[in-house]
């Protein structure tokens, strides 16, 4: 495996710009290129705020301001300089992010195209791979999406039933995939298939890289109840895949698997993706309570102003618990699976967070109008508040982990360990 993900080949200090020289250059380089975002801009879950010319529209200038990064030397900060990146560590990645904040930036490219897709690539990618995507992954020509839930599986991600058989030097995929944020407008997919159904489902699983538009795969988008229409269900029929794009060994997919939701718990502290300091996209964040108690009449109520705190308590609590586990991680003082951790605790505040905004908005939250402000959508946001305990791996499968993997818990029982796939009681019309 790779361990390209943190940085690329090693440097002597004399030759990394020092990190507050490379914060205010990139100050200067963003006040001076990107616009600023309005307070509420990138605020909210999954709001269906856009037309799907706006969206591709949005897109199409989040790729165009990727390849301004990558120009201006800001591209792929921690990743190694032989694949189009910087070569520089974390903690200028962290400037970078806190002095973005406020700016207009990528949001919808840094996951999952950088983590987890590319870090995959990084970890376990082929030197060809990596030369021919991850540089026009930092220059903003791939977008790529993680075609790894499935209908018939939940969360267990590791009971696929995508198939992929070999055929000579190439492979023959077919199955379904869903809740692909995006799929509609990306380029490439990270995708986890059956290749072993004569083993238990763990060690019978491969990682393959396909081009997402092409023949044999229809992309169909799925609905939300606040007309949303990011997640996307994949079907993919009799699709060939060269063996030169698969990633990892056969049948050992699950080890890819394993490092692959590493990477997707590990986002906010990831140093491959730029998030501002102070909130992500589709999410509420505790500045923003105050703007919604403003607008709803409320800043002298003692019950609002006791959730603004209680909100912007969680938010410090957040911060400080992510920079612990980073630190953590990249000292080795604790293991790789600890960053369940911060995936659990980001997810429940994020619900939190959402439920406080819907209490302060008060009846707005229940019946507004755009002429309402900062309250309108709290409504929509909070019956969609389990979205943050549900993507980027469920809540529940993060406290598995924690109990299991770091605490060492005993495992919960599973009645399918230890036997073969084809043998694990299913529905009819999944059986192989």
């Amino acid at each position: 495996m790779s361990t390209g993900a943190t940085g690329g080949s090693a440097a002597t200090a004399s030759d990394i710009e020092d990190v507050e020289s490379f914060r205010l250059r990139a100050r200067n380089w963003i006040r001076s290129n990107l616009a600023p975002l309005a307070s509420d801009a990138l605020v909210g879950v999954m709001r269906a705020s856009h037309s799907d010319e706006e969206e591709l529209a949005s897109i199409a200038r989040q790729r165009e301001i990727q390849r301004m990064f990558f120009d201006a030397g800001f591209a792929g900060i921690c990743f190694p300089k032989e694949y189009g990146g910087q070569g520089l560590t974390p903690e200028h990645q962290a400037a970078f992010s806190e002095e973005i904040s406020g700016y207009e930036y990528p949001s919808e490219i840094q996951a999952p195209t950088f983590s987890p897709c590319a870090a995959v690539l990084l970890d376990f990618g082929t030197e060809e791979q990596k030369r021919r995507h991850i540089p026009a992954i930092l220059r903003g020509e791939e977008l790529w999406m993680q075609f790894l839930s499935e209908p018939s599986a939940g969360s267990d991600v590791a009971a696929a039933l995508t198939t992929a058989v070999r055929d000579g030097d190439d492979w023959i995929l077919n199955g379904s995939k869903i809740w692909t944020t995006g799929a509609w407008w990306s380029d490439w997919g990270l995708v986890l298939a059956r290749t072993n159904w004569d083993v238990p489902k763990h060690r019978g699983l491969t990682v393959f890289i396909l081009p997402i538009h092409q023949d044999g795969i229809e992309v169909n988008r799925i609905e939300m109840l606040n007309g949303n229409k990011e997640f996307c269900q994949e079907f993919i029929t009799d699709v060939r895949v060269p063996d030169s794009d698969r990633v990892g060994n056969i049948d050992d997919g699950w080890t890819v698997g394993t490092r692959w939701m590493f990477h997707e718990r590990m986002l906010h502290n990831s140093p491959l993706v730029t998030i501002p300091k102070g909130g992500a996209r589709g999410s509420i964040r505790a500045a923003h309570l105050v703007e919604i108690a403003r607008d709803a009449g409320r800043l002298d109520d003692p019950l609002a102003r006791d959730l603004i705190g209680e909100g912007r308590t969680l938010d410090v609590v957040t911060h400080a618990l992510q920079e612990r586990v980073a630190a953590g991680l990249r000292s080795g003082r604790i293991p790789d699976q600890s960053a369940a951790v911060g995936r659990l605790f980001t997810g429940v505040v994020a619900a939190r967070t959402t439920t406080l905004a819907f209490e302060i908005a008060g009846g707005t939250g229940a019946a507004w109008e755009d002429a309402d402000g900062a309250t309108a959508e709290c409504g929509n946001d909070y019956l969609l508040r389990q979205v943050s305990c549900i993507g980027g791996g469920t809540t529940e499968m993060a406290r598995n982990v924690v109990s299991e993997r770091v605490l060492g818990m005993p495992r919960e029982q599973a009645l399918d360990r230890g036997v073969a796939f084809r043998d694990v009681p299913r529905g009819g019309s999944s059986r192989r």
